[in-house]
């Protein structure tokens, strides 16, 4: 079976290489835009009076895409952009005439669009139609910036250091940028051509345009840049980056106070044109975000999403073939421990982080290259016999090592083909883990069709037995371009395929089929911007042994009106005998039958002052001697006071009756039961930004869940149908089922840019955690046994300066030529155009 998907992908590479190079581009003539080299830079201010903008081109004539095609502006409303160069950076102005009553200009956080207008420049130095650097300013003077190719779409972890300016005036608004040469990776060129594409965004009706005309029912946004000529004899600088930061924290738990000040660096340097090392030495990480804990009753681990910068930072090489989830490393010891029964012990929650580094880059001719590498600490458990209080230390996690190599070759503008192999070595008699994945994604130059591939191996070396060596692979062809598109999916995997190490991967022993339909619209139509409507069918099975284990089939509907209300509903159904072989942990099938769940939302337009967002789902099976049904119902409304304040709530409750699962393992079988489950959570939002430069934001979740059991429970037949004849009850097992379990979390921070890349950050945080079996107390009750809780607080400062190797002298400059640009009208900064809330 191996063997035959292997052959069976290279087959398929060959195939779509051949036709990927037959097929002729869909080309228009592209614009172009001739710039200058300035004798003087111009001033960053958002006023344009520096001569150099007297003589530079202008860019104009914008087309729009979204939510009409082709569209032109008329002159009040028109855009035009001028660039010029010199050997330190690209400068670019922009006038955006519009009505001044119109213009949206929300304060917000850096890469949080909001409710701005915005202006984006996107420059591609190798013209490959892959590789985006993308710059965007907000009408409230706001940044954003991202990196973007086809493999990922946009990536907003990516930030730079750079200037921009925005100046309201009374027929539009003015941007001016300087993008430093350091932002960018490309080789010395005597006279290069660079793609170029600018985007305007109207927030009032959600309206984009384009410098050179876009297609978005065809190919990606890439094919369908512009260019920019004139650039001669341009020199990489040295990119040498420095951040050292210092952060002092006082955490205070169950009346134990602990004082700490840390001092560490992450570097950026340019080892070739191409080609950045990025490292973190001494990395803090105590400012990241709190996970958003729930209550995981299933088989499979909890996973939370990357909070610390430096693993969400410039990863796209590294995320090819799904092999690397950052957040194992400095995740939870992987070790266990084998304690007496007079024996407790006190294990760490994670495990620290020496220092981790990555390099990255790719050739003017496509070729990309990521090595990445981490290492943390051997971490020992405090082992106290009960007895005695003696105490000893024993290893959960040794000394490991983290290792990623990937290369991947792009081609004709749309297509490329990668390796990746990662692998993870510790110290001792601890496992080894290694992975290797083939991926490619294959377009035809006619931007028609896709086809994505992957060939994944895994190898585990458990040090005391033999090693193991698993197989997956992936495969989907879907037509991309049209109002109607289709895509056939197969999805592999072996008993042996393991890449836990560095990956995630929730299960393995699967051999299923899908089969996805869509139709969507791309221009407004009655009284809708667009709408969407797609079907889907999945035929799932384990791979050894060939068995049936599943089906279902669903249909989604979603729409936006031209009020800029969104809405939508779904429905999904599985019919008759389901078989979950994973519930159990054991490997033993539990069956269930008919089961069907539908639902739908409703988002209203954020741009008005008061906003909310709801969705309500029901679930129910139709199995003969059961009664489960289940809704869940979220409501979140949104007050936006002014263009300061922006607060958010959300509510979300989930009801679950006659629900069956396991509950426990009692004499070395599970134990089944048939439970009542329901979730509260509450969480709360609310961001003030004083200006671009100044932000107090406030994050509250509280998340309380309680699983009644019926009195009597179940064991598992071989057949998969659940019995009572063992005759286990709640109250005649080792311990109960019964959970209700709280976690409350507030962080409260203070964040202040006061020069470019530098940030003062002030943060408070408080937790509390609660878990026990009084799954029937209410929810004031349970609220009340949860503040009983030891609480802990955590207050930290942290301090992160930027140094260029280019400019290090002008820290010694006054502080009016370090300082960020801040008039009352004056900011800018930017934001996606490919997705918005």
């Amino acid at each position: 079976m191996n063997l035959r998907s292997i052959l069976l992908l290279l087959s398929i590479f060959f195939i779509n290489l051949v036709i990927a190079q037959e097929n002729t581009v869909l080309t228009k003539d592209k614009k172009t835009l001739n710039i200058t080299r300035a004798t003087i830079a111009p001033k960053i201010d958002g006023i344009l009076d520096d001569s150099v903008w007297d003589t530079a081109d202008i860019a104009t004539d914008f087309i729009q895409f979204r939510p009409d095609i082709g569209n032109t502006l008329p002159s009040e409303q028109r855009t035009e952009v001028k660039m010029t160069y010199d050997d330190k950076a690209i400068y670019v102005a922009a006038y955006l005439y519009d009505d001044l009553s119109k213009i949206m200009k929300q304060l917000t956080s850096r890469d949080n669009f909001g409710q701005n207008d915005f202006f984006a420049v996107v420059l591609n130095p190798n013209n490959d139609a892959q590789n985006d650097t993308q710059f965007f300013v907000f009408s409230s003077g706001q940044q954003a910036d991202a990196i973007a190719n086809p493999s990922i779409g946009e990536d907003f972890g990516w930030n730079a250091v750079w200037q921009s300016a925005v100046k309201i005036m009374d027929d539009g608004w003015i941007v001016e940028i300087e993008i430093p040469y350091r932002t960018l990776r490309f080789p010395d060129q005597e006279e290069p051509t660079w793609g170029l594409q600018f985007h305007r965004h109207f927030r009032r009706d959600r309206s984009q345009f384009t410098w050179n005309e876009f297609d978005p029912t065809q190919g990606n946004i890439g094919l369908y840049h512009g260019e920019l000529k004139g650039l001669k004899n341009l020199k990489p600088p040295v990119r040498l980056n420095l951040y050292p930061f210092s952060t002092g924290i006082v955490n205070s738990f169950d009346g134990d106070t602990d004082i700490d000040i840390t001092f560490g660096m992450d570097v950026k340097y340019g080892l070739t044109d191409n080609f950045t090392l990025d490292a973190t030495l001494v990395p803090d990480f105590s400012q990241a975000g709190f996970d958003n804990v729930v209550l995981n009753l299933g088989p499979f681990e909890q996973t939370f999403s990357e909070q610390r910068q430096f693993f969400t930072e410039g990863v796209d090489l590294f995320s090819k073939g799904d092999l690397f989830f950052s957040r194992r490393v400095g995740s939870a010891p992987t070790g266990e421990l084998t304690l007496n029964d007079n024996e407790e012990a006190n294990v760490p929650n994670e495990v620290k982080v020496l220092n981790a580094i990555k390099v990255s880059g790719r050739t003017i001719k496509g070729l990309g290259i990521g090595v990445f590498n981490a290492i943390t600490e051997k971490t020992e458990a405090t082992i106290t016999n009960t007895d005695t209080g003696e105490k000893r230390r024993e290893v959960v996690e040794p000394f490991t090592n983290y290792n990623i190599l990937v290369v991947d070759q792009q081609f004709n503008g749309n297509s490329s083909i990668s390796l990746i192999n990662t692998n993870v070595m510790r110290e001792g008699e601890f496992r080894d883990g290694n992975a290797t994945a083939l991926v490619t994604n294959l377009q035809n130059k006619r931007n028609t069709y896709r086809i994505n591939a992957e060939a994944k191996m895994s190898n585990v070396n458990y040090q005391n037995t033999d090693s193991e060596t698993g197989f997956s692979s992936f495969f989907i062809i879907r037509k991309t371009h049209g109002n109607l598109r289709y895509s056939v999916d197969h999805r592999f995997a072996d008993t042996k395929y393991e890449i836990n190490d560095l990956g995630l991967n929730f299960r393995n022993n699967f051999n299923n089929f899908g089969a996805d339909v869509w139709y969507q619209t791309f221009e407004p139509k009655g009284n809708l911007n667009n709408y969407r409507f797609n079907a889907w069918l999945n035929y799932r099975n384990l791979a050894n042994p060939n068995t049936f284990t599943g089906l279902n089939f669903g249909g989604r509907y979603s729409a936006q009106t031209k009020n800029l209300n969104g809405f939508g509903f779904r429905f999904n159904v599985e019919p008759g005998k389901q078989y979950d072989f994973f519930e159990s942990r054991d490997g033993k099938p539990f069956i269930f039958e008919d089961i069907v769940s539908t639902g739908g939302f409703y988002s209203s337009n954020y741009n008005k002052k008061f906003a909310f967002d709801t969705d309500v789902n029901f679930f129910k099976i139709f199995e003969d001697g059961r009664d489960l049904f289940g809704y869940n119902f979220s409501f979140s409304p949104r007050v936006r006071p002014n263009d300061k304040l922006l607060m958010v709530y959300r509510f979300n409750l989930r009801m679950a009756n006659g629900q069956r699962g396991y509950a426990t393992y009692q004499d070395d079988q599970p134990i089944f039961g048939e439970r009542n489950r329901k979730t509260i959570t509450n969480t709360i939002s609310a961001n003030y930004t004083f200006n671009p430069f100044n932000t107090v934001a406030l994050s509250f979740r509280h998340y309380w869940d309680t699983v009644n059991y019926d009195d009597e429970l179940f064991t598992l037949l071989d057949n998969g149908r659940l019995t009572t004849d063992s005759g286990y009850t709640v109250d005649n097992i080792d311990s109960s089922p019964n959970i209700n379990f709280s976690t409350w979390n507030i962080d409260l921070s203070y964040s202040w840019q006061f020069a470019p890349g530098s940030f003062l950050t002030a943060l408070y945080r408080n937790q509390l955690f609660n878990f026990d079996t009084m799954a029937e107390d209410s929810y004031s009750e349970s609220l009340d046994t949860l503040f009983e809780q030891p609480i802990q607080h955590t207050f930290s400062v942290r301090l992160q300066y930027f140094l260029d190797f280019n400019g290090i002298k002008s820290i010694f400059k006054k502080k009016d030529n370090t300082a960020p640009i801040q008039q009352a009208n004056n900011f800018s900064y930017p934001s996606s155009f490919n997705t918005l809330p």
